[in-house]
């Protein structure tokens, strides 16, 4: 049986989207026995490798490089402990599998002799029927034609990445593709060919990434409820494991994977965390090890494995790193102490640790510039004497390595690579000596390094090592990745430093879309602003704000102008192409200023701050030339003002103001009988009692009275008549969770249906489309999850083709395609299914339409 390439998914309680993991070939008892035991000859324990090679091995290799077998006389002075006992220990070491040229003996060698035996099983399995996942190779998410999307809005695009996370390196020599967080996406981004593809699973943001060595297994986690572990095949984009609740406290706080891709490590995020070791290759939904940590031991927010025993892995907080190996008696770890007394020296924080790659002892770099040297007094052996006793570890050498705070720490096959807050890399032999040293100027904190699958190892590292660098050093480029979401691209045989993303560093609070051409403006709290062509996509120029913070931005109707609130409150009015000042700052509002508006024609610019007060600017002529100039400000709400809205008299050509607020006000200004520093109101209207007032727009005219269009904190609807503000009717609006915090009205592309109107809207943490007119029908309004640390703006495309959201403090920004033909098609069969039932069931229409459980 093959594996499916389908995926299957399943509801949470609160009706977020999950991905499960495709189903394993079943296995008899025979079968089943000679997997958990490892016997030879077994099938693959999980998706075998590719035709290239790489994968999920099939089974341990005999021996393990470096491995001792002397037992040492001392114990560490440290905490050792046990956690909670599983039913069987390790696996015993099992020759590989027979070949007639030889068997592989170790985890360095062998490749060719395996591709070999991969391509014989493989033959004789699937007869070439193979499914995807059996057949995927590298490159695969990318060939053909994208397929459209049966759903109303499709992820299609993603700006920004979670700098806070590694950024990795999956494909070697030049071809720069990447993968890194974007909230909680996973992104496989192809730099040289201008394409994305999204691991879409998570219904959190994403705290945790790692990958396997052969770069073929992808793994993700996620923190708040309902957390999900995920394993997703690079080659094909399939998730082939998920692993739901791994840990309900709160989440993964940090994930690694063994060298040989059976394992995997999480440590959860709660106060007391929780270890847990899984064999994510089984059908066994525990896992197979786990131990409870004392909270004193801080944070545990880095671990790794050991790559010569899976076995034994390492994890560490800022002040305690602690070892573990997994044997009969279960999960066991010691903490050995290390303090300033140690060595009378200053330790510092621990940032990240690593084992040797000759096998006998750990590192961990501190951020005083130091590297820990650990040793066993323990011999590393998958003996049985061996595994019966707690390993003991403690610190040998404290080596200062320099003064500058180390953040990164990895190991290859014959170095050692550090990474500091100066934006240095660094490599050192095994005696901890300097081979090279890679810096560039403007390079933040080092936040990743990422190789590629096989980075060539020095020539003659041994002779390199005993000589103290006699023999050139030569390494592969590799992926940077700074604390201030930089990415570059380093290529090491000339030292050149190139920059492949350079994103937002704070929050991205701000977006804004061209009303004639396919241009993306997105402000951040940092001050940057940057415009994007969306449609290939590409930055095309950009400008940064030293004094404050992009609160909101619009475009005026025209395109001519981009304006720009501030932090400080402070308003910018640039030129739409080149991002210049037209003229200088303005400066009336006494905060943050929160919203932005352009009149129909162009001559008039309103704002709000968080001071409660608006302001209004217009254009005028002196000295023959069109400039701007401040009219007037009036603080018209006594609490916070939710939207300004401008639109157009019905009796004439003249533009109208509103703004609305928290109050439950509706204000209306008469602009033609203001003046200088004179605000004039025209009308003051309650439009709420008890829920509050959340965003507004003017309804499309569908008949001949006008109306406008509010949502509330309580999931209502209303409709108000323009001239009167009597309220003409009430409806239920979306219900996902929590109410709508903005609303646009799409802007329609079809001709032969100028009646087909739709609206984009924001709730909390999800984008969502509403076919009007309003009914109060469910079955009209869907919403997907865009952003679940929350939403801070919406935009559309001037064509009604795209949606774009803004998160906030994940720094990101989603490109949405909508696709309103399957969204007609899906709205009409659920409203059919829910009248040909006298009462609605929605676990009925679940079982007669599958796909609805997608929309909710």
């Amino acid at each position: 049986m093959d594996l499916s390439d389908a995926t299957s998914k399943g509801m949470s309680q609160d009706g977020r989207t999950r991905q499960e993991a495709a189903v394993l070939p079943q296995q008899g008892p025979v079968a089943a026995a000679q997997e958990e035991e490892g016997a030879p000859g077994d099938a693959p324990p999980g998706p075998p490798q590719s035709p290239l090679g790489t994968g999920v091995p099939r089974t341990l290799f005999s021996t393990w490089d470096g491995w001792q077998d002397t037992t040492a006389s001392k114990t560490a002075p440290g905490d050792t402990a046990t956690g909670t006992p599983c039913s069987e220990g390790p696996p015993k070491p099992t020759p590989a599998l027979p070949d007639p040229t030889g068997a592989i003996s170790s985890p360095h060698g062998g490749h060719g002799e395996q591709e070999q035996q991969q391509r014989s099983w493989e033959g004789n399995q699937h007869d070439g029927s193979a499914s995807l996942l059996w057949v995927a190779q590298p490159g695969l998410l990318f060939q053909g034609d994208k397929q459209s999307s049966c759903h109303p809005l499709s992820l299609s695009w993603a700006l920004g990445y979670n700098s806070s996370l590694a950024v990795h390196s999956l494909a070697g020599g030049e071809d720069r593709v990447l993968l890194y967080v974007c909230s909680h996406t996973a992104v496989i981004h192809d730099v040289p060919g201008g394409r994305q593809y999204h691991l879409q699973g998570h219904a959190n943001a994403i705290s945790c990434l790692c990958v396997s060595e052969d770069r073929r297994w992808v793994t993700t986690a996620d923190r708040g409820p309902d957390p999900l572990v995920i394993v997703w095949d690079a080659f094909s984009g399939i998730p082939v494991r998920t692993i739901f609740d791994s840990h309900p406290g709160g989440g993964v706080a940090a994930i690694a994977i063994s060298r040989d891709a059976r394992y995997l490590v999480t440590i959860s995020s709660g106060r007391v965390q929780k270890v847990c070791l899984w064999r994510w290759t089984s059908h066994t939904e525990s896992p197979v090890c786990s131990a409870e940590l004392r909270p004193e031991f801080g944070l545990q927010a880095f671990v790794i494995f050991n790559p010569q025993n899976p076995y034994e892995f390492v994890s560490n907080s800022k002040t305690q790193v602690i070892f573990y190996l997994w044997g009969d008696a279960g999960l066991q770890y010691s903490t050995p102490p290390l303090t300033k007394q140690t060595f009378n020296s200053v330790v510092g924080h621990f940032s990240q640790s690593a084992f040797h790659f000759n096998n006998a002892q750990a590192l961990t770099g501190t951020s005083a510039g130091k590297l820990v040297v650990w040793d066993t007094a323990c011999a590393r052996s998958l003996s049985e004497e061996a595994q019966a006793q707690p390993h003991s570890t403690k610190a040998t050498k404290l080596v200062p390595m320099q003064r500058s705070s180390i953040t990164v720490l990895t190991v290859l096959a014959s170095c050692i690579v550090t990474g500091d807050v100066k934006g240095r890399v660094k490599f050192y032999n095994g005696q901890l000596q300097l081979l090279a040293c890679y810096s560039h100027s403007g390079v933040g904190p080092v936040c990743s390094i990422s190789f590629s699958k096989s980075p060539p190892e020095p020539p003659d590292a041994a002779s390199a090592c005993s000589s103290a660098g006699s023999q050139p050093f030569t390494t592969g480029n590799f992926i940077l990745s700074t604390s201030d979401a930089t990415v570059l691209h380093v290529a090491t045989d000339g030292t050149n430093f190139e920059k492949v993303m350079e994103e937002a560093k704070k929050a991205t609070t701000a977006i804004a879309c061209h009303p004639r051409q396919a241009l993306l403006a997105v402000g951040s709290r940092c001050g940057l602003l940057k415009v994007w062509d969306y449609q290939q996509p590409k930055h095309l120029v950009s400008r940064i704000f030293t004094e404050a913070g992009i609160q909101c931005l619009s475009y005026d109707p025209e395109g001519c102008f981009l304006a720009t609130g501030l932090t400080d409150g402070s308003v910018y009015i640039l030129d739409a192409i080149s991002l210049q000042s037209c003229c200088g700052a303005f400066r009336f509002s006494r905060g943050t200023v929160t919203h932005v508006s352009f009149s129909h024609d162009s001559e008039y610019l309103a704002t709000a701050d968080e001071k409660y007060a608006v302001t209004v600017y217009r254009r005028v002529l002196q000295n023959g030339q069109r400039c701007w100039e401040h009219l007037a400000g009036l603080h018209s709400h006594y609490k916070p003002i939710r939207s300004i809205l401008f639109g157009v008299q019905m009796d004439s050509n003249e533009p109208r103001l509103l703004s609305l607020g928290e109050d439950r006000q509706l204000v209306e200004y008469d602009l033609s009988s203001s003046s200088k520093d004179r605000l004039v109101i025209s009308h003051r209207d309650r439009v709420e009692q008890v829920a509050v007032p959340l965003c507004l727009a003017w309804y499309p005219q569908f008949s001949t009275e006008s109306f406008i269009l509010t949502a509330n904190s309580c999931y209502k609807m209303k409709l108000y008549n323009t001239t009167t503000k009597m309220c003409r009717k009430t409806l239920l609006g979306p219900t996902y969770g929590s109410p709508l915090e903005k609303i646009q009205i799409l802007p329609t592309r079809s001709t032969t249906e100028p009646q087909k109107c739709y609206l984009a809207y924001i709730t909390q943490d999800k984008v969502g489309l509403q076919i009007l007119p309003v009914d109060g029908n469910p079955h009209k309004s869907s919403a997907f999850i865009c952003h679940p640390d929350g939403v801070s703006d919406l935009a559309c495309s001037y064509d009604g083709r795209y949606v774009f959201t803004a998160g906030g403090n994940d720094r990101t920004v989603l490109k949405w395609e909508v696709n309103l033909k399957s969204w007609k098609t899906i709205s009409t069969m659920c409203s059919c299914a829910a009248k040909a039932s006298t009462r609605w069931r929605p676990d009925r229409c679940q079982r007669i339409f599958p796909w609805r459980k997608f929309l909710l």
